[in-house]
């Protein structure tokens, strides 16, 4: 089983955590080595395991709870591994799956778990699997179900990476489908039929009109944006399409809930049959919370929206405010050229370390 070091610089164990495969739903070797870890040289902390997922906690009795949750898992191996460094000092850079989303930010989490033992708040750290794949696999889900109260607290801090700047809030994220009918005919005889495709015209020109709101909350702008993702039908190359499928991506602003993003597509789409295939809704900034005014302090007061979805959303719905803050460039995640700068990975956690001791 692999030793980690979670006393070392959290660079070299960002490294160490990247060359442990673990593809969602094979966590299992790096939740073990997690485990271990966690239990020998972290004394000071509860730890817990769930599936593959482990969990730890102080109970010092502070007035207030921080929740720093990260990821186990990545994306499929695409020739990025093993872990690949190059240059030195802060100016290193580390290649390899995994270094961005988010190893590097669970390097972190797991650095401060055996290094700050008298944090100012209490402290939950909660290292889960498959958040990569289907949302009803994420081990999140599976904890607020089955232990619930280790996910409570007053901020949630979610080490996605965000270049290491803290992003409040998220979009919320909708999937809707338009099924349009038509009549199947012998393209010969064309006007025997009705062409399903060709019906697609009116809600594509509805897409390509479609104006898409900026909106500020807490000082902070969200930009909404709704977008044609598929078009499916067809059955052969001469016969009228008796169907045609549009699917429509809704990435909406956390001042919407899930119920008015969709009373907003229906009445986008007004007149034709919509399916939601998929909803997570957004959320909210919170940065008038005390927690979170604080983390945004130590960080040096900057702060940004988050454009896209994440696992707050998950905090949010329990009413805790959240952010995600973790090292790496979130565009190149998921990306055969993933790699993290250690500047970013020891800048982080300085950050941290400065609002959870000082």
């Amino acid at each position: 089983m692999t030793t980690l070091d979670l006393h070392a610089d959290p660079v070299d164990l960002t490294a160490a955590l990247v060359d442990v495969h673990s593809v969602s739903g094979q966590e299992a070797a790096l939740a073990d080595a997690v485990l271990s870890a966690l239990r020998a040289q972290a004394g000071h902390l509860e730890v817990v395991r769930n599936g593959d997922a482990v969990l730890a906690r102080t109970h010092l009795g502070r007035p207030s709870r921080v929740v720093l949750a990260g990821h186990l898992d990545t994306v499929p191996v695409n020739e990025n591994l093993p872990v690949r460094r190059e240059g030195s000092g802060d100016d290193e850079v580390l290649h390899g799956l995994g270094t961005v989303d988010m190893k590097g930010g669970d390097a972190v989490f797991l650095h401060l778990a055996a290094t700050v033992t008298e944090p100012r708040h209490d402290v939950t750290f909660v290292f889960y699997d498959n958040e990569e794949v289907e949302a009803v696999r994420n081990g999140l889900g599976r904890i607020e179900r089955e232990l619930p109260d280790w996910l409570a607290g007053d901020l949630a801090i979610v080490g996605e990476p965000s270049n290491a700047v803290v992003e409040a809030g998220c979009q919320g994220t909708m999937r809707v489908e338009l099924r349009l009918p038509g009549r199947r005919a012998h393209t010969a005889r064309a006007w025997m039929g009705v062409n399903a495709i060709h019906a697609l015209g009116e809600p594509l020109r509805r897409l390509e009109a479609y104006q898409a709101r900026t909106v500020d909350i807490d000082g902070l702008t969200y930009r909404e944006g709704l977008q044609a993702v598929r078009v499916s039908g067809g059955v052969a190359g001469n016969v009228v399409p008796d169907e045609a499928v549009l699917a429509v991506n809704f990435r909406f602003a956390p001042d919407r809930s899930a119920e008015q993003a969709e009373k907003h597509l229906r009445e986008v789409f007004d007149g034709y049959e919509l399916s939601v295939v998929d909803l997570s809704p957004g959320a909210l900034p919170g940065l008038t919370a005390p927690a979170t005014a604080e983390l945004v302090e130590a960080a040096g007061g900057r702060v940004a929206a988050k454009l896209g979805w994440t696992d707050v959303a998950r905090f949010a719905a329990r009413g805790m405010p959240a952010v995600n803050f973790g090292p790496g460039d979130p565009t190149l995640a998921h990306t055969r050229e993933e790699h993290v700068a250690a500047r970013e990975i020891r800048q982080v956690t300085r950050v941290l370390r400065d609002f959870l001791a000082q």
